[in-house]
């Protein structure tokens, strides 16, 4: 049965669907898998003689209600948002690594007086904040390469660093547009120098392209603690 009679098998679905948060690809190839899941169910009792009506009801009955199933698809996703995020944390911190200091080579105001010692400090603390985002992403790539690791009970460290990251992520923002405000203000030859605005421009992008996984991050965690929730007793 493949046919346009799977209404009842689609309504669980879009029950799922709804009520999951998460990255978009891993979430489509759960409905998926749950989808093919639940045809091939249908079609086994399809063929031992029921009617397509029953064939459905008997099949979303035994797959599960939304309440059985949300926190462990959930818990998934969360591990997914995590991975992501992490993974697009370390390649822009090797990014910045690499390619931080390109931006200054061959200045003219390279060899100027020394600037502030604030304005040291603060272009210090953006390779402390970008380190420490580095570390706290490799531990998340680790939590996630474990496997789903919310229904195990180590869901409290997967958030935690989750957190953590997108904490230092947010701070990294502040400091890397603070050190850029001021580089304009010390020197005003920045202004026109090609590989400040170039970095200044892939530095944003960048930083775009993390915000959205972090929002992702942010919606799967707060959906987890949801479904998790017990249901208050009637």
């Amino acid at each position: 049965m493949r046919g346009d009679d799977a209404t009842v098998v689609e309504e669980r679905l879009r029950e799922l669907d709804a009520s999951l948060r998460g990255p978009r690809r891993l979430k489509s190839d759960l409905l998926t898998e749950a989808r093919h899941g639940l045809l091939d169910a249908v079609d086994a009792y399809r063929e031992d003689g029921l009617p397509a009506a029953e064939a459905q009801r008997r099949a979303v009955a035994e797959f599960g209600s939304p309440a059985q199933l949300v926190p462990a698809y959930q818990a998934e996703l969360t591990v997914g948002a995590l991975r992501g995020l992490s993974l697009r944390v370390v390649g822009l911190a090797v990014v910045a690594f690499v390619a931080g200091d390109l931006t200054w080579q061959g200045a003219s105001w390279s060899d100027g007086p020394r600037p502030p010692a604030g304005y040291v400090l603060l272009s210090a603390s953006v390779d402390w904040i970008w380190a420490v985002a580095f570390v706290l992403a490799a531990t998340g790539l680790l939590l996630a390469g474990a496997g789903r690791w919310a229904p195990r009970g180590g869901d409290a460290v997967g958030r935690a660093v989750g957190t953590a990251l997108t904490g230092v992520l947010a701070l990294s923002v502040l400091a890397g547009a603070g050190l850029f405000a001021w580089s304009m203000g010390l020197w005003e030859a920045a202004l026109t120098w090609p590989p400040m605005l170039v970095g200044a421009a892939v530095a944003a992008a960048g930083h775009l392209w993390l915000g959205r996984a972090a929002r992702t991050w942010l919606l799967a965690v707060r959906s987890t603690g949801r479904s998790s929730t017990p249901a208050p007793a009637a």
